[in-house]
């Protein structure tokens, strides 16, 4: 999983400086939570979209690691992004790229530009702690890279200390493979990362159920 191999272009950021970058949506009804929306309606599954963005910003902002950020799609002008500047501190980003990979490399560009570790998470993963955001940050101080798979293939966070362009090129966003994809990437690169937790998220009629089983409904408002 790790490997000593560092490439020399490649920067190390400051273990002491990391910051959270947050990936959302703006909550528009019919273009978020889509899988979702059978059983809950347009509107409901917008709804639940934007209590899962705000309980991701109060995790982040509770996991003190540093700076969050909250990189917004497709602008930053909806009303929900800027009650959570104001809730939780966040700084308001725009994502900007053709596709996922794109958005995430220009997020993190921008931080190890500055000379920043980043970990960045979606906000599809209910189960997703501040107590995990910590051990990511502390990951960083000796990795270069930290990663926590999802129980469908793909992972619910990733963090550099260190620029990997190459593990966002190119990548089927959304399939089954990403994960493996990943870590192949990572060990082409010569890279040093550590692996989290498992931890699954929230896009289908059994993923609500499981929701509600698990208790982490009560947690969104």
């Amino acid at each position: 999983m790790t490997s000593s191999a560092r490439p020399a272009d490649l920067r190390s950021a400051p273990a002491s400086d990391v910051r959270v970058a947050v990936f959302a949506k703006a909550p528009v009804p019919g273009e978020v939570k889509t899988r979702l929306a059978p059983l809950l309606g347009e509107e409901g599954a917008a709804h639940l979209h934007a209590a899962l963005v705000r309980r991701t910003l109060a995790v982040a902002a509770e996991s003190g690691v540093g700076r969050v950020e909250l990189w917004c799609s497709p602008t930053a002008s909806h009303p929900l992004f800027a009650a959570c500047a104001a809730e939780f501190g966040a700084a308001l980003r725009v994502q900007r790229g053709a596709d996922l990979g794109q958005r995430m490399r220009a997020a993190f560009d921008a931080a190890l530009g500055e000379n920043a570790a980043l970990v960045l998470i979606g906000c599809d993963c209910p189960a997703l702690d501040a107590a995990m955001l910590r051990e990511a940050a502390a990951a960083l101080a000796h990795h270069d890279a930290v990663i926590a798979p999802a129980e469908d293939g793909g992972y619910v966070l990733v963090g550099l200390s260190r620029q990997h362009p190459g593990i966002f090129a190119g990548v089927e966003w959304g399939g089954s493979s990403v994960m493996a994809d990943t870590r192949a990437r990572l060990e082409r690169a010569g890279a040093r990362w550590k692996e989290l937790e498992t931890l699954w998220d929230i896009d289908r009629p059994e993923d609500y159920a499981r929701l509600e089983r698990e208790g982490l409904l009560r947690d969104l408002r």
